[in-house]
């Protein structure tokens, strides 16, 4: 299973940006990291290899390591394998980020039950905030949000 060659969609790309969202605080080490997928899983990764999964050094892994990183990170197995179902749950990965925000959550919760036309209102509003803050727009917009 090579996954190398993709910029952005290889192997290394890919756990590093798990580790990433995982620990927003700050990236443990990999001795650290080894031991909490021991935890969860059971199953036994060195640091080393770790290591070399996220550095791009090592490309090729058994459909067990794959398991084991998946079941660890939550995410399904495919998500190493295809770029679609990388964006979807980098999507969901996303949102669920954004939620840890108590203000963002907060927003969320008072817009329940608004009309169409508020909820369209507000995301103009926050559309208009993201640019003048220079955020750019968020990585996955619904179609059928203003401004789409």
């Amino acid at each position: 299973m090579d996954q190398g060659g993709q910029e952005g969609g290889s192997l290394a790309a890919k756990i590093t940006h798990l580790i990433t969202t995982l620990y927003p605080e700050g990236r443990p080490g990999y001795a650290k990291l080894a031991a909490q997928i021991r935890e969860r899983t059971g199953a036994t990764l060195s640091s080393t290899y770790l290591w070399e999964l996220a550095s791009g050094r090592k490309r090729n892994l058994t459909q067990e390591t794959l398991g084991t990183l998946a079941a660890f990170f939550g995410v399904p197995a495919e998500y190493f394998l295809d770029d679609a179902v990388t964006s979807r749950v980098d999507a969901q990965l996303e949102l669920a980020q954004a939620l840890r925000n108590q203000k963002v959550r907060s927003i969320a919760l008072r817009a329940d039950g608004l009309s169409d036309d508020t909820l369209d209102a507000l995301l103009a509003m926050v559309t208009e905030a993201r640019k003048i803050e220079r955020l750019g727009p968020p990585a996955e917009q619904p179609e059928d949000e203003p401004g789409a």
